[in-house]
């Protein structure tokens, strides 16, 4: 066995190498990016932080009794946010949604469109199923390392990881709505006369949009379950008070947080889901 651990493959180097010229020739980029998405997580959390608390909870529990059409959802949604703001986490609610919602939106821009062209041909997604599975499986804090050398502490790299996460449920999800489009209904465009611009927005998207919002559903629940691992890297929000709970051993503390991330969890995959338009 000697001789097969004496000649090392340098994966390791070779990647250091890599995060060392990317951080040497594309440093300007990477600002380009990190302010980017730093100026979008900004708005965000100014359109959630400049009302006063109550008044977005009128907001938003008008937006889901208007979507569920459910006197006992929004009661729940009213009476579990005025809770989060008695226990004092509103703040760091709103910058973990802020997060959240920055994260869906760029993984639903990019994953759906990825999720379509794969559908379209599936010599790309043979060739994108080893990379998703590589994305869903690998240690979050292998890439968190290049990410924090590449944009730096705070929101970004923690809306960085939480991507890379999230972004393999929309993609393989859309594939899958697109792809499973019955050939009749195809046909059916064709013989119209259909073009297949015609076919993609008015056959396939609106026959995949159950498996589209699955997919964004689960983008918020994956998203949601990094808010850890985004405050390990400087990023605020429920993640910060959640690691302060755990370096202390503070059953309390981490028991009210635990609570504020669940209670904003079944808010949003009952606002998002499908189901949410059957009166449920």
């Amino acid at each position: 066995m000697e001789w097969l651990t004496d000649n090392k493959i340098p994966i390791g180097k070779w990647a250091k190498a890599l995060v060392d010229w990317l951080t040497d020739n594309a440093a300007g980029l990477f600002d380009l990016i990190a302010s980017a998405l730093d100026a979008v997580i900004q708005a965000l959390l100014f359109l959630l932080q400049w009302p006063h608390p109550l008044a977005l909870v009128a907001i938003v529990t008008a937006v889901a009794a208007y979507v569920r059409k459910s006197v006992l959802f929004s009661t729940f949604v009213a009476l579990g946010l005025m809770l989060i703001i008695n226990q004092g986490y509103w703040e760091e609610t709103t910058e973990t949604l802020a997060l959240v919602l920055a994260s869906s939106l760029v993984c639903m821009g990019v994953g759906v469109p990825v999720g379509i062209a794969a559908a379209r041909r599936p010599w790309l997604f043979s060739a994108l199923r080893p990379v998703l599975d590589l994305m869903q499986t690998i240690p979050t804090f292998v890439y968190l390392i290049p990410a924090l050398i590449l944009f730096g502490l705070g929101m970004v790299p923690g809306l960085i990881a939480t991507v890379i996460f999230a972004i393999p449920a929309p993609i393989r999800l859309t594939h899958l709505g697109i792809s499973s489009t019955p050939k009749a209904l195809i046909e059916a465009g064709q013989a119209f006369g259909a073009t297949p611009r015609q076919l993609l927005w008015k056959v396939e998207l609106p026959y995949a949009m159950p498996q589209i919002m699955a997919g964004l559903t689960q983008t918020i629940m994956l998203s949601l379950s990094m808010v850890v691992i985004a405050a390990l890297v400087g990023a605020d929000g429920l993640g910060v008070p959640t690691l302060r709970a755990l370096n202390q051993v503070n059953i309390a503390k981490g028991f009210e947080v635990g609570l504020a991330i669940v209670l904003i969890a079944i808010i949003l995959d009952r606002l998002f889901r499908t189901e949410a338009k059957t009166g449920r």
